[in-house]
């Protein structure tokens, strides 16, 4: 008896040749007779049926890598699971319509738990085709054993047998994936629900394993946050171009705020040293937003996943310091102003207690004073240059410096005074 299974040509090829064109009711005779061949060979194969069931174990290991693995790893339940499996095959051929549906329930659920342990699909599909050829074959053979002068009978009936494995090949197709589909939103949701306990500085110490490897960063390191609002598509485009190339980001999407946590550049060599490629860049190393209207503030660098929301309340103050127009701000460049920002009443005060006179003006008044004012801030105190970007005169600009001087009662030339100048109107008033 030979052992290998062989393919499902070779099986047709080898046996008697199709009868010619009969009449109806030879037809009927020959099906009859067909399926007590059929049923004599099904029975004795369910009275084998554990040997059956080895013979599949041994091809598998023999054949499919994917299988031999988890034969290594539970091998009991990998011979049971083709057990049921063959049974009801077998028993489908008894008794088609009793068992149809208990047989769809066990593929599916193979289908199922397959996809649940990472098994690949090709070889799920791969070991159904075997015990289908496996079966066949072993109705040939007893057959051929008991009654040689009926195995022609047989090629009746081969279309419903492999019919019946293409079936639940498909079966097992449609479970496997709707299965992998279910896995992988279930992924998608806890890894969103992970990387928004990190943002909000709500996450326990216990998930942070678990949140390192969903998000496929490590939990110890320097990370920062990036918050980028915006139109949607503008702000996906912006979000996508804000780092350098390389860097490690995990970007969680929000309804005005998309937060990127970025591994630091201080994990470069630890990185280069892991996977032999360069490190992730610094803050500092971000380009400024490519798109016009998006606004980009990034955080400073804090250590370890468990203060990300550390981190995101600084890329939020960052974000509330930059320009209503759009642009980057990167807080460790604007530290005076990120410290008004951080609090709004005292910053507000500020403003009020410093340039309420000047805030009080006409608009259009205010609003030249105030660019004056801000613009030459930005030229470092150079008038030249301030009348450049105003496109007015040199003079121009410090006759309105002088009046922005005697409204609010403070000299640009006193650094007591300066400092609060420059703090005060930016952030509050002119954005």
């Amino acid at each position: 008896m030979q052992h290998a299974v062989r393919s499902r040509a070779a099986i047709r090829t080898g046996l008697t040749p199709v009868p010619r064109p009969r009449t109806p009711s030879v037809a009927s005779l020959m099906d009859a007779d067909a399926l007590r061949v059929l049923h004599r060979a099904a029975r004795a194969l369910l009275d084998d049926l554990p040997d059956l069931t080895d013979r599949l174990v041994a091809l598998l290991r023999e054949q499919e890598p994917a299988y031999r693995t988890a034969l290594t790893k539970d091998p009991t339940a990998t011979w049971q699971e083709a057990h049921r499996s063959l049974r009801h095959s077998v028993t489908s051929l008894l008794d088609p319509r009793g068992a149809r549906d208990a047989a769809r329930r066990c593929s599916w659920r193979i289908g199922a738990a397959r996809a649940e342990q990472g098994l690949p699909l090709d070889a799920l599909l791969h070991a159904f085709r075997l015990g289908g050829s496996l079966v066949w074959q072993r109705l040939v053979e007893e057959t051929s054993r008991t009654a040689p002068e009926d195995v022609r009978l047989l090629v009746h009936v081969a279309a419903d047998v492999w019919n019946f494995v293409d079936e639940h090949c498909t079966l097992v197709a449609d479970a496997y994936r709707q299965t992998e589909w279910q896995l992988g939103r279930r992924r998608e949701n806890r890894a969103r629900l992970l990387a928004a306990g990190l943002l909000d500085g709500t996450s326990r110490i216990a998930d942070l394993p678990e949140a390192a490897q969903a998000l496929g960063l490590p939990e110890y390191g320097r990370y920062y946050v990036v918050a980028v609002t915006g139109a949607p598509p503008a702000r996906s485009d912006a979000a996508r171009a804000v780092l350098p190339p390389g860097a490690r980001v995990h970007w969680h999407a929000g309804t005005d705020v998309d937060y990127g946590i970025v591994l630091d550049v201080a994990d470069s060599a630890d990185d280069a040293d892991d996977d032999g490629l360069p490190g992730p860049a610094g803050p500092e190393d971000a380009p400024d937003a490519p798109v016009a209207g998006v606004r980009i503030g990034i955080g400073s660098a804090v250590d370890g996943l468990a203060s990300v929301g550390d981190a995101r309340r600084r890329a939020d103050t960052a974000l509330e310091i930059c320009p209503r127009t759009g642009g980057t701000v990167r807080l460790a460049d604007h530290l005076p102003a990120a410290l008004v920002a951080s609090s709004p009443e005292l910053g507000g005060a500020l403003a009020e207690r410093v340039l309420g006179p000047l805030l009080r003006l006409e608009a259009a008044d205010r609003e030249v004073l105030l660019d004056t004012l801000t613009t030459w801030l930005d030229c470092d105190g150079s008038a030249q240059r301030a009348g450049e970007r105003l496109y007015c005169h040199r003079n121009t600009v410090l006759n309105r410096l002088r009046r922005c001087e005697q409204l609010t009662g403070r000299s640009l030339a006193r650094p007591a005074d300066l400092v609060e100048i420059s703090l005060a109107p930016v952030p509050y008033t002119h954005l």
